[in-house]
This record gives C-alpha cells, structure tokens and sequence, in this order.
C-alpha cells in the first residue's frame, strides 16, 4: 500500500523522524547552517521490500547502521556523495548507492536536490532470495555486493525501470494490496537486483529439458497462481539465473514472458466467449496486478486494446 505523508514537516527532528519511521533510524546532520527541510516522502509497502521516493530539500548529512535491511539509493535527480570500502563515492542519476545491512555507513552529503528511489530489503529475506535466484550459499552476500551500481544499461537498467515503473503509480495504491501481488511484485524486485548486481553469481548448468517441461506444464496448469521467479526456479530444481539460461536456450523466451503470453491467450479466450465479464476481472482472473498493464501486454501481442476484443 502507499503510505501517504501529511503536511510537510516543517523542523528537522520532525522530519527526521518520519524517514526514521519509513526506513531506518538514523543520524541527521543539516550542512551549511541547513534551511528548513523541504521533505517529500512516498512509499510502497511490498512486504519484505519498500520501495520510496525521498528528498530532503535541503543539504544533509545522514549517519545510519541500516539495522536487518539492505538499501539501495538510486538518485533521480542530484547527487548522493557517501563513504564505501574504497573511499569516497558519488552517485548521480544512472547510478545507485548499495548499502549492506547491519553496517554502520555515512552519506557524507545528500545534496538540496537530489532526490532518490530508495529500495530497501530485509536483509533475511533478501539472503534467502539470494539462494533461489543466484545459487548456492549466499551466506556472503553482503561481501558480493557492490558498492555501487551502474544502472544505465543491460539487466541493472531493467531492473532499475522495474523500480520506476513501480513508483510511478504510487497513486493507484489499490493495484499492490492485495497479498499474492504484493509477494509477487516482491519477488521480482529482489531477483532483478539480485541479478544485476551479482552478475557472476551462480553455480551449476542451465536448466535442461526434463526440467523445464516440468515447469511448463505448471505454468499452464496454473498461470493465474502469482508465480514467482523463485516459485518457477523450485519447480525446475534449479537457481533463477540458471531457469532463465536454460529457458532462453530450449524456449527462446523468458519464463515471465512465457507465463505472460499464456496468462494473455486465456484472457483473450475469455473476452471473446464472456462478454459479461469486464476486462478488468478478465485481468484479475488470469494474474495481472493491474488492468492497464493487462491492457498494454495485450495491444503488444494483438495490436488491439482488450475493450475491441469483442468487436
């Protein structure tokens, strides 16, 4: 759900603690004699990942120990400069500062116009994930993470559209409250940024046939069931990173691309032989978390909207 903020804070400690509240306590500092802030503050409650815009309007400080969560700053506009293993590091839109959990850190300046989309992850969950996507123990994932992360280009970008895609609709708090898309959108929020920024992660061969068909024959079964990328990777026995090497190789497609287009031909069935049913529960009845992205998969695959289906 969307947690909306009332009037903007309009003293330090006040605002400071409505972040605190979102996300971590923590440590404020205004710099420069500070003005008063200008916060703007939005979240999305998926569950075991937040996902917030956060500005602070004004130039800060910020010491934090980011206790039982990971948290990913990605500036929209602006400049977060902050303290990594290796010195000092900077990011600027297209980038993204990654904080381990439990590990004391400092934004040594938070500039009076950035403002970022912060991802943050409970870091159990997230280790868990780690496990299912990538492979493995990840006990270590702390240490494989980068300080850092490039999302201008390849999986990192995906991922990082994921995430604005997601904020971008942070008025149609309805489409995420109910609890299988919450998981599922959670789900695919922790694998894609698994799989951007361990990008060398993993461990055995792709996924061969037997355990593919197996996955398919689930995915048809059941494609309204809030499939998981993890979810899919059981089924097949192995790690996310390893389904998707093998789907591409002996499928030609990813497997949320699969399960799309069959989610898509049950609905299109549906909107020719049930006029009664609106495309909205035609998009509900067949796993879709909204009926605008139903509505913008299905003109992709029949060059049509879903309303002149029936035409």
């Amino acid at each position: 759900m969307r947690v909306r903020r009332g009037r903007a804070p309009r003293d330090w400690d006040t605002a400071s603690q409505q972040v605190a509240e979102a996300y971590f306590p923590h440590e404020l500092r205004p710099l420069g004699g500070g003005r008063e802030p200008r916060l703007t503050l939005h979240t999305l409650d998926l569950g075991p990942v937040l996902i917030g815009h956060v500005g602070w309007g004004s130039d800060v400080s910020i010491e934090c120990d980011y206790p039982g969560a990971y948290e990913i700053n990605l500036p929209m506009t602006g400049h977060l400069e902050s303290r990594g293993r290796h010195g000092t590091l900077t990011s600027v839109p297209g980038q993204g500062t990654v904080f381990r959990s439990d590990t004391p850190s400092l934004i040594s300046h938070w500039d009076a116009t950035c403002t970022v989309l912060g991802v943050k992850f409970d870091s159990r969950w997230l280790d868990r994930e780690a496990e299912r996507v990538l492979g493995g123990d990840r006990t270590g994932l702390r240490a494989e993470l980068p300080d850092q992360l490039n999302v201008a280009a390849g999986t990192p970008r995906s991922w990082h559209q994921l995430i604005g895609s997601l904020a971008a609709n942070l008025h149609d708090p309805a489409a995420f409250s109910v609890g299988p898309v919450r998981e599922q959108l959670a789900g695919a929020v922790a694998a894609g940024f698994l799989l951007a920024a361990v990008p060398e992660g993993g461990t055995g061969p792709p996924a061969r046939p037997p355990a593919i068909r197996r996955l398919l024959d689930q995915l048809h079964d059941d494609p309204a069931r809030a499939w998981t990328a993890g979810e899919m990777a059981a089924v097949a026995g192995t790690s996310v990173r390893r389904l998707q090497e093998g789907f591409r190789r002996w499928v030609g497609s990813s497997p949320t691309a699969y399960l799309t287009e069959i989610r898509l031909r049950r609905a299109h069935a549906d909107l020719v032989t049930a006029p009664s049913a609106t495309v909205s529960e035609v998009a509900a009845r067949w796993g879709f978390s909204s009926a605008s992205r139903f509505a913008a998969a299905y003109r992709r695959l029949y060059g049509i909207p879903p309303s002149q289906a029936r035409d």
